[in-house]
Order: structure tokens, then sequence, then C-alpha cells
């Protein structure tokens, strides 16, 4: 293990359910968190006795330093753990696009549609409590959503269901004139008059709609606001101090640059809003997420335990299972991608076919990208957990082959020992 990088003020959500007369004490104690806080350790250990071939795993590691050096990625950060401890965490590059300043292994980033575990866990909360079951009608916690009609201007046999909403088979259609609500009740009653695409529970779409939906249920049922709800039961107690839908002005020397590839083959910036203010005016619970490495791979090692950490329970060991079960198996072919190989589960993919899906890794493997190329994986099978966390727009390819996130996955289990 190399020695650790950067350091910095954390990330800390205001909870916006305090009653004004204790704002400015909570907004003193919401500063002064914010100025000490640093994140729990993650457990190290060295990679040998961790099942890992320390001569193998360094070829992954080398893989990301050559695509730096070479210009493919501005940055990059790995973390890998394995039965619970981190064998491998390094940070290669430049936080900033002037390459002024070195990238840290406590970068914040844009993490995209890896946001939508998160929101699934979080809906998971509720049907633990008894307050909504998967096969419940979205509309009856959402009633703007009750009059749905297909393309056609028909009435849908039934409207989406929670279970839909979380496993991308929702039926709903172009986000066109969405993006830009000012507020997730705005956004829900302009998806009210957007025509549905095709009839809920027929097919899988990755769209950026249906974990907006599931977001605003939590609202409506909890009575909180998403990202105070998110605070209070998931990233407070994960200790994920470092994730939320805005950074702290504090922490935004610490966001990665975003980077693209021209026509010339050299990095260049994108435009992109504001780095560290919300990716979109409403909360955003399928692509809204900031966090860095460190935090979304306890996020990811307490699905690993069956939804535990540090002795701290979120989740049931049961609604992670069913979490990480493919929800598609009903379709045919019950998959999403290319190869037929992959199924979804709540919030992310269910590897189902190794042959198929043509690279290294597990039947059962968890996980999800994001469109700037970050990724993770929850292996129940190796016991095994990695982050990758890149921000780069890739240009269209034909195929997965070149994706960052297959090179890294080949590289990592090619370097598992026992």
């Amino acid at each position: 293990m190399r020695a650790r990088q950067g350091g910095g003020v954390r990330v800390q959500s205001a909870d916006p359910t305090h009653r004004p007369a204790r704002m400015k004490r909570h907004l003193f104690a919401l500063a002064l968190a914010c100025a000490t806080a640093t994140a729990d350790p993650l457990p190290e250990g060295p990679p040998q006795a961790q099942g890992f071939a320390p001569e193998r795993l360094a070829r992954l590691d080398r893989y990301l330093a050559d695509s730096v050096a070479r210009g493919d990625h501005l940055s990059a950060v790995v973390l890998v753990m394995r039965h619970g401890r981190v064998v491998d965490w390094q940070a290669w590059g430049h936080r900033d696009t002037a390459r002024r300043e070195p990238l840290p292994r406590d970068a914040i980033f844009r993490i995209d549609a890896m946001s939508r575990a998160v929101t699934a866990a979080a809906v998971l909360t509720l049907m633990e409590e008894g307050r909504v079951n998967l096969d419940d009608a979205v509309a009856a916690y959402l009633p703007a959503l009750r009059g749905l009609r297909l393309a056609d201007g028909s009435a849908p046999r039934q409207g989406p269901t929670i279970r839909q909403v979380l496993a991308q088979t929702a039926g709903f259609g172009t986000a066109a004139g969405l993006d830009g609500a000012a507020d997730l009740d705005e956004y829900i009653m302009r998806l009210a008059a957007t025509p549905l695409a095709a009839e809920p529970g027929s097919r899988f779409r990755d769209d950026a709609i249906c974990a907006v939906v599931a977001g605003k249920l939590v609202e409506a049922v909890s009575g909180l606001r998403f990202d105070a709800f998110l605070h209070k039961r998931l990233l407070q107690p994960l200790g994920m101090r470092d994730t939320g839908f805005v950074v702290a002005p504090a922490a935004r020397h610490r966001i990665a640059a975003v980077t693209t590839t021209d026509a010339n083959g050299a990095l260049v910036a994108p435009p992109q809003p504001p780095a560290g203010q919300r990716i979109t005016p409403h909360l955003n619970g399928a692509i809204g997420l900031y966090s860095t490495a460190g935090d979304y791979a306890r996020f990811a090692q307490m699905l690993l335990n069956g939804g535990e950490l540090d002795g701290i329970r979120v989740l049931g060991r049961k609604s992670v299972e069913l979490m990480l079960q493919n929800h598609l198996s009903h379709l045919a072919p019950p998959t999403h991608d290319e190869h037929g190989a992959e199924g979804y589960g709540l919030g992310g993919g269910v590897v189902l076919d190794l042959a198929r899906r043509g690279r290294l890794g597990s039947v059962g493997q968890f996980g999800w990208t994001g469109a700037q190329s970050t990724w993770f994986t929850v292996d129940r099978q190796e016991r095994l957990v990695a982050v990758l966390m890149l921000q780069h727009l890739p240009q269209p390819v034909v195929g997965d082959a070149s994706r960052p996130a297959v090179r890294v996955s080949n590289l990592l289990y090619q370097a598992l020992a026992r």
C-alpha cells in the first residue's frame, strides 16, 4: 500500500427539516462539523493475505497509470477491497485541466448513474418499515401519475409499480423538458403530461427518469426531503461524509475536473454545471450525487456485508439479497445488454452469464457504471468490492471493449490467486 494522499474538509449535508428557530445554531454546528470531520478509516490489509497476487494486482495500477500518462484520462482513482480490507487504493493524474494540482485519493467525483443504487437502498428502507411494497402502484403515493397514457392516447393495463421504477422497466419515455424542473414536485407534474413509451413492465430502459421518481416517492412516504432522508438513513450512518447532491464550498477544491477527447485526441473540458452545485435544479436520484472512492466503497461494502457496516445496520440481509437479484426475469430475454449476459437488480446490473459477457467476473456480481466512466462492483462470491473513479466523457464507440471499466474488471479478476 502506498501512503495516503490528500485530505481536507469533508462534505456534510444540511437537514432541511430543522425548525427556523434552531437554524442559526444548526448552521454553526454544521460549519464546525464540515471543518473538523474526517472519514472513518477503511481497514487495510496486505494483498497477498486477502488472496491477491501482488505482482498481478500491480498490472491494474500500471494500466491506470499508463492511461493517465498517455493522456487518455486526466486522472483516476481505484479502490479495491476483499474480505472487508483495502488491498489497493491509488490516485493518478491531476485534479484540474491545467495539471497544476495532483489528484488526491479523496477527490470528489460526479458519480452519475451510480446514484441509482443509493436511491434504491433508500426505498428498500421504507419497504422494511412496512410503509411500501415493491408491487404497489407508484400513483398510490404520487397521485399526479394516475393519469399516465401511452403514446397513442390509450391507458396502460396498469400504472408503473415501485419495483418497475427501481428496475428501470416503468415504461417512461423521453426526459426532454424534465431536467429543468425546479424541484421534484414540478418534475412529477411535467412527467404526468409526458406519454409513456411502453407498457410498464414490458421492457428495460436505461433512462434517468425512474430513479428521480423513486426519490420523490421517498419524500412522499417519509415526509422528509430526499437529501435529508438519504443523509439520515444512509449517508450519516455509513460514514459517507463526502457524498451528497451539493459539495460544501470548503471542499470544492477536491472536485475532479470533467474532460472529454476532442477530434485531435486531446483532453478538453466540455460544458458542465458549476462544480459542486446540483447537477439538475431538482434532487436527482438518478445521476445527481457527488462522492469519493472511499465513501462509495463504504456503501458497496455495506451491500457485500448484507446491509451492515462497522456494526451499524441500514438494511436487512434479505432486503440486500432481493436488491441484488435479477428483476428482468419476466422479460424475453431477461437481460439488458447487447451480449445477453446481464440482468438488472434494484439500482444496478447483475451478471448472469460469464461466457456471453466475455470478461472476467462472477455470476451474481452486482454493479453499474456512470456516464463519466465511474464504475463499481460488489461480488459476494469472491467477497470483493471495487470502485473506479474517472471524470471522462468518452466518445461513442461500437461495443464496450474499449471502456475503462471492462479493462479494469479483467485486470482486477486476473489478480485473484485464491
